[in-house]
């Protein structure tokens, strides 16, 4: 029977260390804080920001919300984010995406300050962590990574196969699988018979955004399965893209969906602002 690797549970544990962190930096006079961006009048966005707003909340961090119109120019943009790197009070900043087409996400995320970076999406802390030196780490593989830990799960030595390469999920993925010495294969859109190369796969990793896509017949035996999907069906079911009820049979750990990945990728956020709070004071050990 697989072990269901509970990422409600684990989020809820970090959650609360944060908050002791948080206090304790409080009485230090500092008073984490994150500013979220947001661009257009995106629904899911919206519901996301409310959670990433609920959980520093609860863990004691100041939160902004700054909202631009549909139709807010780059310029406009790349003005509030410098803004907000020269305020000091301001610890992280995040901008959530998607953002209107016309504007140029990548060249925004490299205006926003390194040391105040939580999403860790500036090409600076994506170089630092390909040379496996501490920085920001994207928050969902942060996650992922947190979660094997917590489950005591080696990954030296396994072949770890990630389907979906995004630079939000897949790709820093890779690096911080690298960076525990498993071998990687990535696929994608482009991958040519996929299930050759997932039914190799010691650990599994699914983060393309199509529900049940991953079935039992792709997946290895006692196999490791991480699901980063989080689809709505017609009739308003949120499903992975793994087939749970018939690959967890096949697996040793699986992730549900909902309460895998999903609430470790907060926590991380989290996390983040609480590590840009200390290094804006070099608390850091």
């Amino acid at each position: 029977m697989a072990v269901l690797m509970d990422g409600k549970q684990l989020a809820k544990k970090i959650r609360y260390n944060l908050r002791t962190e948080c206090d304790e930096l409080k009485k230090k006079g500092i008073k984490p804080k994150l500013a979220v961006i947001m661009v257009g009048n995106d629904n899911a966005s919206k519901i996301y920001v409310k959670n990433k707003s609920k959980a520093c909340q609860e863990v004691g961090i100041e939160f902004e919300e700054f909202l631009l119109d549909e139709d807010t120019t780059q310029e406009k943009l790349e003005n509030l984010i410098e803004k907000l790197n020269q305020n000091e009070d301001v610890h992280g900043i995040l901008l959530q995406s998607p953002i209107p087409k016309k504007l140029d996400i990548n060249r925004a995320f490299e205006k926003i300050s390194p040391s105040k970076d939580v999403d860790g999406f500036n090409p600076v802390n994506v170089g630092k962590l390909a040379l496996n030196k501490d920085t920001f780490i994207s928050c969902t593989p942060y996650g992922i990574m947190k979660m094997f830990e917590e489950y005591n799960i080696d990954l030296a030595g396994k072949h770890a196969v990630i389907v979906g390469r995004s630079n939000i999920v897949g790709k820093p993925l890779i690096q911080c699988i690298l960076n525990k010495n498993a071998t990687v294969t990535i696929c994608h859109s482009k991958t040519k018979n996929l299930s050759k190369h997932t039914i190799e796969a010691d650990v599994l990793v699914s983060a393309i955004g199509k529900p049940n896509f991953i079935t039992a017949d792709m997946v290895k035996d006692n196999s490791i399965v991480i699901d980063v999907g989080i689809n709505r069906t017609e009739d308003g079911k949120i499903v992975g893209d793994v087939d749970f009820e018939n690959v967890e049979k096949k697996t040793s750990y699986i992730t549900p969906v909902p309460g895998g990945v999903g609430p470790m990728t907060i926590a991380m956020l989290i996390n983040n602002v609480i590590k840009a709070a200390k290094t804006s004071k070099n608390l850091n050990e």
